[in-house]
């Protein structure tokens, strides 16, 4: 019985670990009795009197009810925590009375003692069986470790036991309602009263002490275990403060630590709990000791790197505590800092969070003006460089970690500049790691250091480099000119004269001892920030006004530093007394040392304003290196990264980097890009899209309006902005930024009031600049593929400016107008087998038409006219209704002008055409790679006359050689768009043959046709579509170019002359124009093809221009599209493309192929070798391209298996082989596409083979490293080379080829399955290694018979010389 005597916590404690074995005198079974009245007994009895619970019959009903508590209803479990929570409470209040009035000793505090005890043991029982009750009944109690199995009774039994899960279930159904949650607040904060008491006046001893305290800790530590608790704020503070208290007053600090070091191995969900329970015990209760010694058991412990769980929860521990007490990590960072060596990164991670916060903590007592500022600094210091070096760790994710610390880090109030070069030069330098997360974390990292770069004094925020190296020239010229005048008579103490020198790279030298903080200090001397930039003044035009100025304001504004400024300034200045020279006063009176003071004080300004632009020019000039790296990372794949680099470019643009337009013109082309995956989250946010965040950028950059702007002067900023984009553009940049504006007024981006504004620009009377006007109606031309209502209007105005007099005085003008203007017909997708024509044509009558024939007409001499003329026969076919008609008379009226009898050549005729051709190719250095416009020649700029004929007698007939390029040049596109033009017409009669059908149909009655009348209609239907069809091929095949009747048929034998006679027509312009003109008659007829294709060829293989071999590539792909049979014979001239000299002309040459290869338009003949030559091309646009082009053939069905003997023999033997190094790095690339098994397995053995036929040591070393890519990841592939080696074990001796076969074991080796021998392989090896040592033997032996055949023919040959020396002097006697 369980009297004061015998009540033993300790031994009740370990019994009731396991329930069904724990025995009590007087058990009541709720099951049989009722146990509403068993808890109504004792109730009463506690109530009368606390320590009741002393009695034996009433502890024991307690026990009962607890050990039975599973099948207690909810009324009844709320009564029984009340009942023990009451009747601990009084007994606690009898206790506090007894020793506040010093009576009670021996006796009276045994008697309390075991009367708390019993409280204390059933309050922890409760809360341990309440937890596991709730657990099984489905909440996300706790597993506590007393009451978790169920009473088995004495009787056992199973019926018993169903009986007891029957009473359980109908108890768990009784207490639905009843939470534990609500009640554990008020038992924790019980259980904190107790703490209270002085314990060492009741337990004497500290065993009995400790096991009553652990006793009552324990809820505490049940209530820590459930996710779902500790969560709840109320209980965790109640949690937070048992544990304080514990620790605090009654010496529980070894086994609180023990249970946190446990708690973190096992439950990842108390890593920051546990860590904001140290935190309120060090600050609230003083007491930072336990803190320290888990920390220093942390720093003690060994990491596994395959282990996830536990040292993530340590690491998640330190950040938390660090982050809430980094004075506690601070003292133990030198034991902590070992685990930056961790095997397990998370540890290194949560270290490099440590030392994150741990300086944001000392930067805040720099400000400080005592001793513990410089020794702050100091520790910042060593930890940035302790940051820095983890840049260089193997786990991407701790680089990672880094560098966002040192984002987080940019916000300090104090800049720290000498480290933020550091850090500026660390994160240049990550952007070019091979992780792409370490590469978005090293751009936004560039991006925080332009945000909150220290350098906003002087210039207001701009980080414009041709200011600041103005400035800097200006300060150090001063200080010179200072250092001069002042002499001798002030001598300097602190050193710094030649400490802030700049290097011409850019660079500065740093002296050893200078604080970061005198730096910073010092950059606020000139605080007074009377060196504003002053914006300039606006233009009165409108269409003039520039807001780059106005822009920039409002980034100035937000500039982070600018707030708390001149207190810093102060500071500064108070630093800087001590440091002010001292005056020789020998040397001079008193005066001279007065005037000496004011100018050392002015030479101290001048170095620190010098330092100041020093460390400026420095960081401009990392964030401009770095520019180059992040243009590259546009291209990434990595949707976050190229967001990122998005983000940049746009900051940098605000801060004025002149470099950043590079980036900025660059990304337009993202516009293409699909973003067809599911948002992607990344820190719990959603990602945008790359072309979302692009017209984002673009917007807040040019479009969007700025404040402190009227709504005139914001429209003016908007179009001029619009205006700007299109100046110096290469074509592919215009159709990228054609897509961006027909995707903001597709959004209804672009206000009206804009448009508007862009027709006054373009229609002004005034002297605009060209490139203004042009960029005006290329914008507004962009924007009617969106809305057509953008033109409707305006037709009568681009008529009168861009075909009028401004657009016949510049080309370009007109050409971009004519562009536009063929918006009018609309933009809308054909959809596929649809026969509806949506498009508006205008009558051959219409003053459109005239004003482009006006314009065609135009005299001109300037290669500029072929381009115009290109667009305005574009527009003819666009809008006219019947453009052959336009065409037709067009082309007379040229040949009338070509063949017209002129007085006399000009004398300057040949002349003009050889600087023409200077000029030509001048330009076609300068046209953008990426502009593949077949349509417009490389003609010369301004090619006066030529001989078209030329021939010995002088009275022959001479013509203009640029008007028969014009005439050739028509002639060529209107064949071209004539062809367009008849499938047109073929889709018109298609429509109206449907029309038709349906009317009949209509005709016929309400009722459809019958089954077999339906199917006998289509057959009809398409009888007469196929019949449409053959009629419409037949005028193209015989009619176009053959027809006794057509116009074009007169020119195609003399454009073939023209091609055909180099030495006769030797004018460049006439030759590109000739050329660009055959290849588009060769895509109207296969006859035509049939007969003169060669001559392209014969071209293309001849030909010294490269324009002219680039368009050639060029049509050859719209000819093979058309006639691919004809192409395909002779696709071998094609890939000679691929070995051009010029950069262009191979670049077009692997684009075309690359189209035409994976479209299956023609097919590979073993040519593929060429195309995998390019992977290795020096130019990285080619390089890029092949492996697309490879990348995109492994998705066809063995596309690349089939080729790759091919490949292999063309890049290893005979004319087209490459070095061995250039072999292996394309073969690496392309093995890289053979994943399947039994390809790998056929290629081993067609590769064996291959050793018997050569005995070149060369391929014999190619082969053998072919054979070591292969994967060998079954056993079959192992056995196909084990079969092959009777073909190579004569070549083991080869050093290369026995290392490759060495590289083939080990890779099968770490391939096969654990449980199967490898007998197998170990034979093979000996097998390798024997022949290894005889083809050694042999080779050995056959070099000392070659040796001595060698020695004996020397021997022989000296025998016969010394026989013939002998023989001479005997023919002589």
């Amino acid at each position: 019985m369980p009297s004061e005597g015998e009540f033993d916590l300790q031994e009740e404690l370990q019994n009731v670990q396991n329930p069904s074995d724990y025995e009590i005198p007087h058990e009541h079974d709720p099951s049989n009795e009722d146990p509403a009245r068993l808890l109504e007994v004792a109730v009463e009895s506690t109530a009368e009197s606390s320590d009741t619970i002393l009695h034996p019959e009433i502890f024991d009903i307690y026990r009962s009810l607890l050990k039975h508590i599973r099948v207690l209803p909810t009324n009844l479990l709320t009564k029984l925590l009340d009942s023990i929570c009451s009747g601990f409470q009084s007994e606690l209040d009898g206790t506090v009375r007894d020793i506040e009035d010093g009576i009670g000793q021996d006796e009276g505090y045994a008697r309390r003692k075991v009367a708390l005890e019993m409280y204390g043991f059933l309050l922890a029982w409760f809360s341990g069986s309440v937890g596991m009750k709730e657990s099984r009944d489905g909440e996300d109690g706790p597993a506590a470790d007393i009451g978790v199995v169920p009473a088995k009774g004495k009787r056992g039994g199973r019926a018993a036991r169903g009986g007891r899960n029957a009473a359980g279930r109908k108890g768990a159904a009784a207490r639905e309602g009843w939470n534990w949650a609500d009640h554990i607040p008020q038992a924790l904060a019980l259980v904190s009263k107790v703490l209270r008491v002085q314990t060492q006046r009741i337990w004497t001893t500290t065993a009995e002490r400790d096991t009553f305290v652990s006793c009552l800790v324990r809820p505490a530590y049940h209530v820590t275990e459930s996710e779902q608790y500790m969560k709840v704020h109320e209980i965790k503070m109640a949690v937070y403060k048992v544990i304080c208290l514990a620790v605090k007053h009654h010496g529980h600090s070894l086994a609180v630590q023990i249970h946190i070091i446990q708690s973190l191995q096992f439950y990842e969900h108390l890593s920051e709990p546990m860590a904001e329970c140290l935190s309120i015990l060090a600050k609230e209760f003083d007491h930072a000791q336990l803190g320290d010694e888990i920390l220093r058991e942390i720093a003690q412990k060994t990491f596994n790197a395959q282990d996830n769980k536990g040292p993530r929860a340590f690491a998640k521990f330190l950040v938390k505590f660090a982050e809430l007490a980094p004075r506690s990590v601070l003292k133990q960072l030198s034991l902590l800092s070992a685990q930056l060596d961790s095997d397990s990164y998370p540890m290194r991670i949560a270290l490099v969070e440590v030392i994150g916060h741990i300086i944001i903590e000392l930067s805040s007592s720099i400000g400080v003006q005592d001793n513990s500022s410089a020794s702050a600094t100091k520790q910042i210091v060593d930890l940035y460089d302790t940051l820095l070096e983890r840049m260089l760790d193997l786990s991407s994710y701790v680089r990672t970690k880094v560098i966002n610390v040192l984002i987080r880090l940019c916000d300090m109030k104090h800049k720290f500049p000498k480290q933020r070069l550091a850090v500026t030069e660390a994160a240049v330098v990550a952007l070019e790691d091979k992780v792409t997360s370490v590469r978005k974390a090293a751009v936004a990292l560039l991006v925080k250091l332009l945000a909150t770069h220290p350098y906003g004094i002087v210039h207001g925020g701009h980080l414009a480099i041709e200011e600041f190296q103005e400035g800097y020239n200006k300060v150090k010229e001063e200080l010179d000119k200072l250092e001069s005048s002042l002499g001798k008579s002030v001598e300097t103490q602190d050193g710094e004269e030649d400490e802030d020198t700049e290097t011409e790279g850019g660079k500065k030298k740093h002296k050893k001892g200078k604080k970061s903080q005198r730096d910073e200090d010092g950059m606020d001397v000139d605080g007074g920030g009377d060196t504003e930039p002053e914006d300039d003044d606006d233009e009165e035009e409108d269409e003039d006004q520039d807001e780059d100025e106005d822009a920039m304001a409002v980034d100035e504004g937000d500039e982070p530093e600018s707030s708390g400024r001149p207190k810093k300034s102060k500071k500064g200045k108070g630093k800087l007394k001590p440091r002010k020279s001292q005056i020789d006063v020998v040397a001079m009176n008193n005066e001279q040392a007065a005037l000496a003071a004011l100018e050392s004080n002015t030479h101290q300004k001048l170095k620190l304003r010098k330092k100041y632009y020093t460390e400026a020019l420095a960081f401009i000039r990392e964030i401009e290196g770095a520019m180059e790296k992040i243009v590259n990372l546009l291209a990434s794949t990595s949707k976050p990264e190229v967001q990122e680099a998005i983000e940049f470019f746009r900051m940098a643009h605000e801060y004025r980097f002149e470099s950043a337009k590079v980036g900025i013109k660059k990304m337009i082309h993202l516009v293409w890009s699909k973003d067809n995956n599911a948002p992607t989250t990344e820190d719990g946010k959603e990602l945008k899209g790359i072309r979302p965040k692009l017209l984002e950028c673009y917007r807040s950059l040019y479009f969007d309006p700025v404040p402190d702007l009227d709504a005139k002067a914001q429209i003016n900023r908007i179009a001029k902005n619009m205006i700007e984009r299109t100046y110096d553009a290469t074509l592919a940049e215009l159709t990228s930024l054609e897509e961006m504006m027909r995707i903001m007024m597709d959004e209804g981006q672009v206000h009206q009031d804009v448009v508007t504004r862009l027709w006054k620009v373009y229609s002004s009377d005034k002297n605009l600049p060209q490139a203004q006007r042009r960029g005006t109606i290329l914008i507004l031309g962009m924007l009617a593929l969106a809305k057509r209502s953008v033109l409707n209007n305006h037709v009568d105005t681009m008529l009168r400016v861009g075909l009028g007099p401004l657009g016949k005085a510049d080309i370009l003008l007109a050409r971009y107008t004519c562009i536009a203007l063929q918006r009018l017909n609309g933009s809308a997708k054909k959809v596929k087998g649809s026969l509806l024509d949506n498009t508006v044509r205008y009558d051959i009558d219409n003053q459109i038409f005239h004003k482009l024939r006006e314009a065609i007409e135009h005299p001109s001499r300037s290669r500029d006219w072929f381009g115009l003329a290109e667009q305005a026969i574009n527009t003819v076919y666009a809008l006219g209704e019947h453009p052959d008609v336009f065409c037709d008379d067009l082309v007379k009226r040229f040949t009338r002008r070509a063949f017209a009898r002129k007085s006399q050549p000009k004398s300057d005729s040949q002349d003009d055409g050889g600087d023409g051709q200077t000029q030509g190719k001048g330009k076609e250095k300068e046209k953008d790679p990426d502009a593949m416009d077949e349509d417009e020649p490389s003609p010369t700029a301004h090619v006066s006359q030529g001989s078209s004929n030329s021939g010995e007698d002088g009275k022959k007939d001479v013509g203009d050689a640029f008007e028969l390029s014009q005439l050739v040049f028509i002639v060529g596109h209107v064949a071209i768009k004539q062809i367009v033009f008849l499938e047109l017409v073929e889709r018109e009669w298609k429509r109206q043959k449907d029309e038709k059908t349906v009317e009949k149909q209509a005709k016929g009655g309400d009722k459809g046709p019958s089954k077999d009348l339906a199917e006998e209609l289509d057959q009809v239907a398409g009888n007469a579509e196929d019949e449409i069809g053959d009629r419409i091929a037949a005028v193209r095949e015989h009619e176009l170019l053959y027809g006794p009747d057509s116009l074009l048929a007169v020119y195609g034998p003399m454009i073939v002359h023209i091609c055909g006679s180099p030495h006769k027509f030797k004018n460049q312009t006439l030759r590109a124009a000739a050329t660009l003109s055959f290849s588009k008659f060769l895509c109207v007829s296969s006859q035509f093809c049939d007969q003169h294709h060669r001559l392209l060829f014969k071209i293309l293989e001849t030909s010294r221009d490269a324009s002219i071999r680039s368009n050639i590539v060029i049509a050859l792909g719209d000819v093979a599209v058309s006639f691919s049979n004809i192409i395909d014979e002779n696709s071998n001239e094609l890939y000679k493309g691929l070995s051009d000299k010029d950069l262009v002309v191979k670049k077009n040459t692997l684009m075309v192929l690359t189209h035409l290869i994976l479209n299956g338009m023609i097919k590979v003949k073993g040519q593929l070798g060429e195309m995998a030559k390019c992977l290795e091309d020096p130019e990285s646009r080619i390089a890029d391209l092949a492996k697309m082009f490879f990348s995109e053939l492994s998705t066809k069905e063995n596309a690349i298996y089939n080729n790759l003997p091919d490949v292999i023999s063309h890049l290893s033997v005979g004319d087209h082989a490459v070095d061995e190094e250039t072999f292996q790095s394309t073969l690496k690339y392309i093995f890289q596409f053979i994943e399947k098994e039994k390809q790998a397995e056929n290629i081993v053995e067609k590769l064996c083979q291959r050793f018997r036929l050569t005995d070149d040591p060369r391929q014999w070393r190619d082969i053998a490293f072919c054979l070591s890519l292969l994967p060998f990841k079954s056993d079959r592939s192992v056995k196909k080379l084990i079969e092959g080696l009777q073909y190579y074990r004569d070549k083991l001796h080869e050093p290369v080829v026995y290392e490759r076969f060495t590289e083939i074991l080990t890779k099968a080796r770490s391939n096969k399955s654990k449980d199967k021998p490898d007998s197998e392989l170990n034979e093979f090896e000996k097998i390798l290694e024997e022949h290894r040592r005889q083809g050694e033997e042999d080779e050995a032996l056959q070099r000392r018979v070659e040796g001595k055949k060698a020695a004996v023919k020397k021997r022989a040959t000296r025998k016969t010389t010394r026989k013939k020396v002998q023989e001479q002097p005997a023919d002589s006697d």
